[in-house]
């Protein structure tokens, strides 16, 4: 695996490979690799001829800076881990790479997806998802972006994103990988205790209980009885809620949609995400 840390370098490289009809899967991380990073970029090497790999712990994302402090970094297994996995390319800069001197942000005009969910309770947030996106893919320009469900809304927002700006790659989004008792996979995880990580698969049997009762329930009884799951295991609830594909709120269940559930909820001040697709009539 060729490790970069220079953008103009990897730039060069880059553009050489495509002059030679070499396509390029992309897999943007923060680091802290787990199986569902490596899934990702097994996909881009079942796709593509060059699989690159970027960590960089991106400051613009983080509403708090306690965050982005105590994100863990493990660049060393990480690299361990993706020559396992066959990646092509790493590119490990350091801040002044992708935020030169002189470097002036781009506001993004992502309407109601930016101020609902996640936007609602980190405010800028996804502004910044957007600006250190954007810059990757101006240095590493990709033919494939891979992306986690996990992360749903932040995918709808980069694929947003990706289409004000005019940037010409397919993004692709894979399924959720999860741990055998059903946690999703997530670098915040390795900061669970014992006692909150056995809490913290709380989070996916509500939404399995979600989907199980959509048919026969109203949709306020089974958010409500969503909460009570995890408000008994010591989690304190963001946010339960139910949406259309597109993340438009749902009061009442529609036979003609693919619907999704959304989670997010924190339990000593380490706060988790999820999500579960419930119906797929779209399909």
């Amino acid at each position: 695996m060729i490790i970069y840390r220079k953008a103009d370098e990897i730039t060069q490289y880059i553009s050489n490979k495509k002059k030679n009809n070499i396509s390029i899967g992309f897999v943007p991380t923060m680091g802290a690799l787990h199986q569902g990073h490596i899934s990702l970029i097994s996909k881009s090497k079942a796709d593509n001829l060059l699989t690159v790999c970027s960590i960089f712990i991106n400051p613009t994302q983080f509403n708090n800076p306690d965050d982005f402090k105590k994100y863990p970094i493990t660049i060393e297994s990480d690299i361990e881990m993706l020559v396992a996995a066959g990646c092509d390319v790493l590119f490990l800069p350091q801040r002044e790479e992708v935020y030169p001197t002189g470097f002036i942000k781009t506001h993004y005009e992502l309407g109601k997806l930016e101020n609902i969910l996640e936007g609602r309770f980190r405010q800028g947030h996804f502004q910044g998802v957007c600006l250190v996106v954007e810059r990757l893919l101006n240095i590493i320009p990709c033919d494939i972006l891979y992306l986690g469900q996990k992360d749903y809304q932040q995918c709808m927002i980069i694929e947003k994103m990706t289409q004000l700006r005019n940037i010409n790659c397919s993004i692709k989004i894979s399924p959720t990988i999860r741990e055998k008792d059903g946690l999703a996979m997530s670098s915040r995880n390795s900061r669970l205790s014992h006692s909150e990580r056995t809490a913290a698969t709380i989070i996916y049997q509500a939404l399995k209980y979600i989907k199980s009762n959509l048919k026969n329930k109203s949709i306020e009884d089974i958010k409500k009885t969503a909460y009570q799951m995890l408000e008994q295991c010591e989690f304190e609830v963001d946010y339960i809620e139910i949406t259309d594909q597109h993340l438009g709120f749902v009061e009442h269940q529609d036979s003609n949609k693919t619907l999704v559930g959304l989670i997010a909820a924190t339990i000593n001040n380490i706060r988790l995400i999820d999500n579960l697709i419930l119906t797929d009539f779209d399909e």
